[in-house]
């Protein structure tokens, strides 16, 4: 995967559509070493948050900011994700990393994601350029239809940012204004293999189905962002220090230190989850 470069075809898709779907961005070796590192790793495990649904089916998420010298790290700082990005961001200034997601849907009890824009979280934390954030998902086991694959809305991104409400415990999209762009765009459902990679605007309307398949579909969210975009009401820093970038390698062939001292993001301490009062005026279901 050495000097991995997207071409003109993806990035102008990406500008279109929203999204684009990179197979096998990594290997089979590197994506076992990541979900078998994620399975035994109980600090992990023990800063999970569980976030309910609609129906009270709990999803289970791991979120931190800063990238270390783990094997995570190595996949959110290694040179094809980050030099991806910067293309698709299309900004002169240097890639940071906002934060990264363990999502966590376990057979029969994962829960759904409500349909949403990332930026419908981030416009709390008073991001200014929804187009200078993004983020890629790496699949660590497939996805598909079954275990509640994510769905998008084919170039939703360029309706700019839809009012959201609270949905569950999780913050949704104006059910109204969701419904309008079902019938004017098209729902794809983005079905991925274990390394599959998939590349979203942060305004992109996506969705998942609750996980009632007999397998887990675990994966990771590493979402990025541009120097120059100033988030005014982010306690975190690490959204405005750029990726120290390492070699594609490093993951399968560089030691990395043990997942222990990551700066996990508290459920209580989420801005996307605090009430402004707005939200109470939002139809998300």
């Amino acid at each position: 995967m050495g000097n991995f470069s997207l071409n003109a075809s993806q990035i102008a898709d990406y500008n279109r559509d929203g999204y684009i779907v990179v197979k096998s961005l990594f290997s089979t070796e590197e994506v076992e070493k990541l979900y078998h590192t994620a399975l035994a790793n109980s600090v992990m495990q023990k800063n999970a948050m569980d976030l309910n649904d609609q129906t009270g089916k709990k999803t289970k998420l791991s979120l931190w900011f800063t990238p270390g010298d783990d094997v995570f790290g190595y996949l959110i700082r290694s040179e094809r994700m980050v030099n991806s990005v910067w293309q698709l961001l299309q900004e002169d200034s240097q890639v940071c990393h906002f934060h990264t997601k363990l999502m966590q849907k376990e057979p029969k009890v994962g829960g759904a994601w409500e349909w949403h824009q990332d930026y419908g979280y981030w416009y709390k934390n008073q991001f200014i350029f929804p187009d200078q954030l993004m983020s890629v998902m790496i699949a660590l086991t497939p996805a598909n239809k079954e275990n509640g694959c994510l769905q998008v809305i084919k170039g939703s991104h360029k309706m700019g940012r839809v009012n959201h409400g609270f949905a569950g415990e999780q913050v949704g999209a104006d059910m109204e204004m969701v419904n309008h762009a079902l019938k004017a765009m098209d729902l794809i459902y983005c079905e991925l293999e274990p390394g599959d990679a998939l590349f979203f605007h942060s305004n992109l309307m996506h969705r998942s189905e609750a996980n009632l398949s007999d397998h887990p579909r675990w994966s990771l969210i590493s979402c990025y962002n541009s120097q120059s975009n100033i988030a005014y009401a982010e306690t975190s820093t690490s959204w405005r220090v750029p990726v120290s970038i390492v070699p594609d390698h490093a993951l399968l062939e560089w030691n990395a230190e043990s997942f222990e001292n990551a700066d996990f993001l508290k459920k209580e301490n989420d801005p996307a989850l605090k009430s402004t009062g707005w939200e109470n005026e939002v139809k998300t279901s």
